[in-house]
């Protein structure tokens, strides 16, 4: 009886290789004759499949016929879209679609109610659909280098987002609907159009990292300071002149930076107005310190 239906899982995964006439190259490499379940690799925690740089230009077949897969790797391919049934695979916690030439991503991603982490980096979106806003397990997304300028006002409901990366995108001012996400502690919108940055930015009160390095940003608001869970704010190479003087309450920046890598404030590459440039130099405590004196004494 085993033997039998394995045998005819055997055919119906053939039946889908052979509905095309001539099977691509890198499925052919793949597969070779082999059932796609042999493709799977069964962790501790996850079952995961990674055809990562296999060439491919559409998504093979038998990948719908695999709906126990959690973890799956699409990255690095030639991949113009992503079909509707991709919603088939519902059991997803991971999905890498980085640096493909993905225009879009298909509304049926909303039907993946366990996803928690989400590649698209890297590829040519010009929206987003509104129904990734359903993936309510969404933990990490990254849309960076892409060709967003918005994104669906529904993605307020994504209330466990945690980390989320738009930088290298055509942003001109920061979506409202980001500024709902209040377990954000990483958002980076480096390399965008920003221009100025809104006062509501103080409801990201879990923030401990905010990158707007960049840009086109001439002043800081005020209400930033009072987001002091901050360890790191980089906004070099902006048209900044001046600092709020309540900066000083972001106690938590450790340092000025200028290893990208660094916790601390990054402020480098900006006009900024004398004396600023040489109290910098101090250090950021001569510039808290100057900053507090000049609020007290306004």
């Amino acid at each position: 009886m085993g033997t039998e239906h394995s045998k005819n899982e055997r055919r119906s995964s053939m039946f889908f290789l052979r509905k095309g006439q001539k099977l691509p190259a890198w499925e052919d490499a793949l597969l070779s004759g082999k059932e796609p379940k042999s493709l799977l690799k069964r962790g501790l925690c996850y079952v995961s499949l990674s055809l990562i740089m296999k060439g491919m230009t559409s998504v093979p077949d038998f990948l719908w016929g695999l709906p126990e897969v959690q973890k799956l790797n699409l990255s690095r391919n030639r991949l113009v879209m992503i079909p509707p049934s991709l919603g088939k695979l519902d059991r997803l916690a991971v999905l890498n679609l980085c640096g493909n030439c993905l225009k879009c991503l298909p509304k049926e991603i909303g039907l993946l109610r366990h996803l928690k982490v989400l590649f698209v980096n890297m590829n040519c979106l010009t929206e987003v659909p509104a129904e990734l806003s359903l993936c309510r397990k969404l933990e990490v997304l990254s849309l960076s280098h892409n060709r967003l300028s918005q994104l669906p006002p529904s993605f307020m409901d994504l209330t466990s987002l945690r980390k989320l990366n738009l930088s290298n995108n055509r942003f001109v001012q920061i979506p409202l609907c980001v500024f709902a996400l209040r377990s954000l502690d990483f958002l980076h919108l480096g390399s965008n159009r920003l221009e100025n940055i809104a006062e509501s930015v103080q409801y990201l009160i879990n923030l401990q990292i905010f990158i707007v390095e960049n840009n086109n940003i001439r002043t800081l608001p005020r209400s930033l300071c009072f987001i002091t869970t901050l360890e790191l704010l980089n906004i070099d190479y902006n048209s900044i002149q001046t600092l709020p003087d309540d900066l000083y309450l972001l106690h938590r920046l450790p340092k000025i930076a200028w290893n990208p890598m660094d916790k601390g404030l990054h402020l480098s590459h900006n006009p900024l107005s004398r004396p600023l440039p040489e109290i910098v130099e101090g250090g950021l405590d001569v510039l808290f310190n100057y900053l507090k004196e000049k609020k007290e004494h306004s």
